[in-house]
């Protein structure tokens, strides 16, 4: 069966069939997707019975899996219930069991809720995730996507001048603040020390400009505080607006890909009494958007 390709929407986001994930691909097929990356920038594998250990190396086929000494979460190795390579975004405790709601892991993970780009808040942001619905709670847990390159392009002309240059401060304790959690040790807000990110990127294959925004950016370098905020969330609500935006209903084994670069996503709402299962893969980015400070 060979690789065919369904548009999901009318900006971006489509359905690919004919991929077997749980095997090794051949150096064509991998060529397609990413293209049809670069095209749709968020890619739904459906049907994808796949292993912890298949879904690493399907992400492998387009790069190296993100590492990072310095967390992104805040429960400990032994505390976690996969084994390195994969992230745990389940509502289940390491044996298994149904997380409390009243657990602090399950409070930080209520800002996965909130719009973001997946390690925008590291020094080299990451470049794919790809997301296994394991098991599906009956009601709710869509993830929502938004086309940064189509929010981007519609911007008015004095907007796009504005921002052209400027740069953004990305740190988990401000999506954690902005719901309300600010319980953090003194190692985590050492670990979540603000970066620097550019807050319009150029795709590097096709070009094309977005926006590179999430609930970690809390500051615009040079602006004040409350300002910088306002703006920041003027432009989120811009271009999280319904044209811009995918939202994928999960089914059973749906492996879904997509291109932190060019978008925004968030968890919605479900039922904590059931279980929800999902394992996410992450690729690590190019480079440093913005030479660290002191560099040459």
């Amino acid at each position: 069966m060979s690789l065919s390709i369904r548009p999901l929407h009318p900006l971006f986001a489509a359905e690919v069939t004919g991929v077997d994930c749980r095997h090794p691909l051949d150096p064509d097929t991998v060529a397609a997707i990413e293209r049809a990356m670069d095209e749709y920038a968020v890619l739904v594998f459906p049907g994808q019975q796949i292993t912890d250990a298949e879904q690493i190396a399907f992400t492998r086929h387009f790069g190296e899996l993100e590492h990072y000494n310095t967390p992104g979460h805040i429960r400990k190795r032994e505390e976690q219930r996969l084994g390195p390579g994969i992230a745990d975004f389940s509502n289940l405790d390491k044996t298994g069991a149904l997380m409390s709601t009243e657990d602090r892991v399950w409070f930080f993970k209520l800002a996965d809720r909130l719009w973001h780009s997946d390690s925008s808040f590291r020094p080299v942001p990451a470049k794919y995730s790809l997301l296994s619905g394991r098991v599906i709670p009956s009601w709710g847990g869509n993830t929502e996507f938004a086309d940064m390159r189509a929010a981007y392009d519609a911007l008015d002309e004095r907007t796009k001048a504005e921002i052209a240059d400027l740069v953004c401060e990305h740190s988990l304790i401000y999506s954690r603040e902005a719901i309300g959690f600010s319980q953090l040790t003194t190692e985590e807000i050492e670990a979540f020390r603000p970066v620097r990110q550019p807050l319009v990127r150029t795709h590097p294959v096709t070009g094309r400009k977005s926006l590179f925004l999430a609930s970690h950016a809390g500051g615009i370098v040079g602006w004040p505080v409350p300002e910088a905020r306002m703006f920041l969330r003027d432009l989120t609500e811009h271009a999280t607006q319904r044209e811009f935006v995918y939202s994928h209903q999960w089914r059973p084994f749906d492996l879904v890909m997509w291109d932190n670069r060019t978008t925004m996503h968030r968890a919605r709402r479900f039922d904590p009494r059931e279980i929800r299962d999902a394992r996410r893969t992450t690729l690590a980015g190019d480079g440093p958007l913005i030479a660290p400070a002191g560099a040459a």
